[in-house]
């Protein structure tokens, strides 16, 4: 799976905007995080309706922030021990902040047709130590925010939404990752764009950002808004400098990844456009045939790239088909982190199943995805869909 292909699972969106942008930060000698981060996040957060984001390293660090932000709030924080509704299908870093803070995973099934969480399976997932819901949007398709938001109030629960493969999705007119208390994004070399590295972090609540920026920069008051509530200034200028309040990290993002940011997100508008034509071609040619499952679209899709889960009823080799789809110079991969608690890594976390995850199963081991770009991608996906018609014939 290395090497240039014919239709591979990613693909450079930058331009003469970005490597300018580069150049100006190179030229200014200021290479640590600074103005360009903090213009990027003022960007951000007016493109997608919040108060409040903070710039990472990543999206992983996104979520890390974000769980240990709410540990030191001051009303109902967090504890070791409470439990968080999870869906079985995500990437790994959605759930290992959760194991790191001690807390105890619920997991829900999946729909085998949205490949998100299954939200008639909440009320069974909740007991009296449930504290929070953490829902992701899977590879671009909304999940029923809708749903989780309405059952997390009615029962005094904290929405978390892992949103970092569906940047610029939208549901009933409100982007995917604003329904949440807080809202995670990643802008990796891969995603709907792209900094080199680097995530953010959303909220509308101003001391889960003030503890979000203490929590990225070492623990200390450097970066934290003067009347965030959450400390008492002093007199003391030179002890404020290196004044230390929260167990914190150092996942703070460069001047570069801010001035790309940027750039990027002028762009957008037009890169999701140019996915979602993409997708409507993949629609058409694979929709309709019942050998395959494809992702139902919930909302307005931003298409991170295009899911086939081989239907167990026409009994396709999943092996058979990866190796039409090598010898054809196609990318393919599995679908986000696959069925979480099928991984070793599980034997680590304090977890139960709600029942069975029958659906995450049969997406970990007859599903895969291929890429989608903010490119025209018609003769790849024409081929792509070749290639499955006679390897599935």
């Amino acid at each position: 799976m290395r090497g240039r292909m014919y239709y591979d699972l990613a693909a450079d969106t930058w331009g003469y905007e970005e490597k300018t942008a580069i150049q100006e930060v190179i030229e200014s000698g200021r290479f640590t995080m600074g103005p360009k981060v903090e213009r990027f996040e003022h960007a951000f957060a007016n493109y997608f309706g919040r108060k409040h984001a903070v710039m990472v390293n990543s999206g992983s660090s996104a979520n890390l922030v974000g769980v240990a932000s709410l540990f030191h709030r001051a009303d109902k924080p967090l504890k070791r021990g409470d439990e968080v509704i999870v869906p079985a299908i995500s990437w790994s870093t959605t759930y290992h902040p959760l194991q790191q803070y001690g807390l105890k995973l619920r997991f829900v099934d999946v729909e085998l047709d949205t490949l998100n969480m299954d939200v008639s399976r909440l009320a069974d997932a909740l007991t009296p130590q449930t504290r929070m819901i953490l829902a992701v949007s899977i590879l671009g398709n909304p999940a029923a925010l809708d749903v989780i938001s309405d059952f997390a109030d009615a029962h005094d629960l904290i929405l978390f939404e892992d949103n970092c493969e569906s940047m610029d999705a939208e549901l009933n007119g409100q982007k995917a990752g604003t329904f949440g208390d807080i809202g995670t994004f990643s802008t990796f070399f891969s995603h709907h764009i792209s900094t080199i590295e680097g995530g953010m972090l959303t909220t509308d609540d101003s001391e889960l950002n003030a503890l979000a920026r203490s929590i990225r920069n070492h623990g200390w008051t450097r970066d934290i808004p003067g009347d965030s509530g959450i400390y008492k200034p002093t007199a003391d200028d030179f002890f404020e400098a290196y004044r230390f309040i929260l167990p914190g990290y150092n996942v703070r993002p460069q001047e570069i990844n801010g001035a790309v940011g940027i750039e990027q997100l002028k762009k957008l508008p037009v890169m999701t456009a140019a996915r979602r034509q993409n997708q409507s071609l993949f629609q058409s040619l694979f929709q309709s045939d019942d050998r395959f499952i494809i992702q139902r679209e919930n909302g307005i899709s931003s298409s991170f790239s295009f899911t086939v889960i081989l239907n167990p009823t026409y009994g396709a080799d999943r092996t058979k088909v990866m190796a039409a789809l090598t010898e054809a110079e196609i990318g393919f991969r599995i679908i986000t982190g696959g069925c979480f608690p099928r991984h070793e890594v599980i034997k680590y976390f304090d977890y139960e199943l709600v029942g069975k995850m029958t659906n995450g199963d049969i997406a970990h081991d007859r599903g895969f995805f291929v890429g989608n770009q903010p490119f025209d991608l018609r003769s790849q996906i024409e081929r792509f869909h070749a290639v499955m018609d006679k390897a599935c014939g």
